[in-house]
């Protein structure tokens, strides 16, 4: 009998030593503010789900969306008391990190974007609360493409080594989906409208071109009038869900993306992984994104701009190249290798 209890002893043992340690990981996120903003919450809700074995997730929304100054500061009080082991702010809340413990946190930076449109002394305090203090503070800085990297250096003067380069990640929901291409009158995905998405000079690129637009964002009567001023034949959707997103990449013909800055790009990837050619800027991330998957032009040249659709439109092999190349540049993306990336890191802080 006792050495059949030590038998079983010695196995209730090992199997406990085989069993992984999960490290308790607090995932900090913003509050939403309406449909078609949920990017960050997807990226990290399916890296959880790929880490579910290794890690125990805390996931923490902030009781209020990031406006104002109190509202800021709740939030930020509140995470202080939400803490594991790694502390993970996933992006767009930067200035949680100032009530955190350092040592055990870890910020994703997806842009730099909010200090080009912002100036004087909001620009100073932006850059306060979201860069100097944050990046001074957490243990890592997880950027999301190489440009978003160098701009943090440029901006903070981090360390390079404090910073690790982990992209984003596409949705498996963006399978393969051929279509015939419309070479008569193709349509042209546009995603969205704020100012670096360089919707003027689109609109000024395709005029005379017998196409259509589809544009995902709200359209104001500025730009509307501009649009019939040009002859173009357009319609636009927004607050659209994820599916319905998905189906307008199925029914496009080619994505234009020629956006005059961007932290990462994912509308590319998306457009590969379906199967659509792509044109985008020869500037900030998406070059790297994109890699030979994509017609890439000046996105400040109006003509370069038109140059490059004309191209994607009436060279049947180079569409073909486009959409080959990019279901390669697509597998880049991988979820399970960018979830495993994140755990690495994770056990660098646990272990530290």
């Amino acid at each position: 009998m006792l050495v059949e209890l030590e038998n079983k002893t010695g196995y209730m043992e090992q199997a406990a030593s085989e069993k992984p340690f999960k490290i308790p990981v607090s995932f900090f996120h913003r509050k939403p503010r309406a449909v078609g903003t949920f990017s960050i919450e997807f990226i990290f809700s399916e890296i959880r789900k790929r880490l579910d074995d290794v890690v125990e997730s805390n996931t923490q929304f902030s009781t209020y969306q990031s406006n104002g100054i109190w509202k800021r500061i709740y939030n930020a009080v509140e995470a202080s008391f939400r803490q594991s082991t790694v502390n993970h702010i996933t992006g767009d809340v930067n200035y949680l990190a100032l009530f955190l413990n350092g040592k055990k946190t870890i910020l994703t930076i997806h842009d730099c974007y909010f200090l080009y449109w912002v100036s004087g002394m909001t620009r100073k305090l932006f850059k306060k609360l979201w860069l100097d203090i944050p990046v001074n503070k957490c243990k890592y800085i997880v950027a999301v493409s190489e440009a978003t990297k160098s701009e943090i250096i440029k901006f903070t003067d981090c360390p390079p080594e404090k910073i690790r380069v982990i992209y984003s990640i596409v949705s498996d929901n963006y399978q393969p989906s051929p279509k015939q291409f419309n070479i008569d009158k193709p349509n042209i995905l546009h995603i969205g409208t704020a100012p670096n998405k360089n919707f003027e000079r689109l609109a000024e690129a395709i005029k005379g071109l017998n196409c259509k637009l589809t544009v995902i964002g709200k359209l104001d009567k500025e730009k509307t009038t501009l649009l019939e001023k040009n002859g173009v034949d357009f319609s636009f959707v927004y607050n659209i869900s994820d599916g319905e997103v998905l189906e307008q990449y199925r029914q496009c013909d080619l994505l234009c993306f020629t956006s005059v800055y961007e932290g990462f790009g994912m509308p590319i990837i998306e457009a590969n992984a379906v199967g659509r050619p792509v044109l985008t800027s020869n500037i900030s991330s998406m070059p790297e994104v994109a890699g030979d998957a994509a017609c890439l032009v000046d996105p400040y040249n109006v003509e370069a701009i038109r140059a490059g659709l004309l191209k994607i439109i009436n060279d049947k092999d180079y569409r073909q190249q486009l959409i080959g190349n990019g279901y390669e540049n697509r597998k880049r993306f991988d979820i399970d290798k960018i979830a495993d990336q994140y755990y690495q890191l994770y056990k660098e802080v646990s272990e530290a």
